[in-house]
This record gives C-alpha cells, sequence and structure tokens, in this order.
C-alpha cells in the first residue's frame, strides 16, 4: 500500500542557499538527529549516500534525479532496516516572495503494512531534518558574516 508523506518549511533565507546544501547529496549527520553518519560515494546522478543510523542500523540512497532549474532532488532508498519495498524521496526548494524560500519534502512509502507508526517516525524524522537543515544554514550564515567582520 502506498502512502505519502510530507513536510513543508518556510525559511527566511534564499532558495539559492537551501538548494546548495540538497543539491550537496551529504551532510544529513548535522541535521537528521536519527542520522549519526553520512557517507557519499560518486558524484550526481547515481551517486549512493550510505547513512549510519543513531539507533544503529544503515540505509542505502542512490540519488535519481538533481534538477537545478526546477530547485528539485530525488533519491531512492535502496536498502533499509524498515521492511519497505519502495521508498521515494523528492525535495523541492521554491522562492517566497519576499526572497525566503519553502523547502517540501516528500517521501513515498511503500510496505506490505505501512503502519501508523512508521509513517509518524518518517514525518518527525523529515521534520526534525529539515528543522535541523535550517538550523545549519543559519549557523553557517552566522559564523560567516562573524569572520568577514574581524
Amino acid at each position: 500500500m502506498l502512502k505519502t508523506v510530507i513536510v513543508s518549511k518556510t525559511m527566511a533565507m534564499p532558495a539559492e542557499t537551501v538548494w546548495s546544501a540538497i543539491a550537496g547529496i551529504g551532510g544529513l549527520e548535522r541535521w537528521f538527529p536519527v542520522i549519526a553518519a553520512c557517507r557519499v560515494i560518486g558524484n550526481g546522478v547515481g551517486a549512493i549516500r550510505i547513512l549510519t543510523l543513531a539507533a544503529g542500523g544503515e540505509m542505502t540512497d542512490r540519488i535519481e534525479l538533481i534538477d537545478h532549474g526546477h530547485r528539485r532532488f530525488q533519491y531512492n532508498r535502496i536498502e533499509s532496516p524498515f521492511g519497505v519495498s519502495h521508498y521515494l524521496g523528492t525535495v523541492t526548494v521554491g522562492e517566497t516572495v519576499d526572497g525566503g524560500s519553502v523547502v517540501e519534502w516528500m517521501v513515498e512509502i511503500d510496505a506490505e503494512l505501512v503502519s501508523q507508526e512508521l509513517l509518524d517516525f518518517v514525518h518527525q524524522a523529515i521534520t526534525d531534518g529539515v528543522a535541523g537543515l535550517e538550523w545549519d544554514l543559519l549557523e553557517s550564515a552566522a559564523s560567516s558574516s562573524a569572520s568577514e567582520a574581524l
């Protein structure tokens, strides 16, 4: 049964800044509390991203799409400890009228039995990860500003 989880967040930073972080493929260990380590093998479409979970276990993603023109990123989770037969993540970064950005992170999950517990876990993990992305980018901007002031 195919289920969809969507998380959307508006950020007060330029879409290009947010997109650059997403399109960089790695860094998820800085954004997602559930991820202890992120290792990327290869570059661009076809790259493999191996995620070590803080609670133990690994997940493996294959990068399917990096569309700079539409700021759209897609990955296929090809290995997971959660027993899903299909897990496709799509991240889009749009611009707001005031120069900010909006991130939409959508995941399609298919498994014989998709429990509400799994959907809630994925939703919370993505919510935490998108908030972590924003914090990481704000922290980087603050560090850059402090360095330039010296």
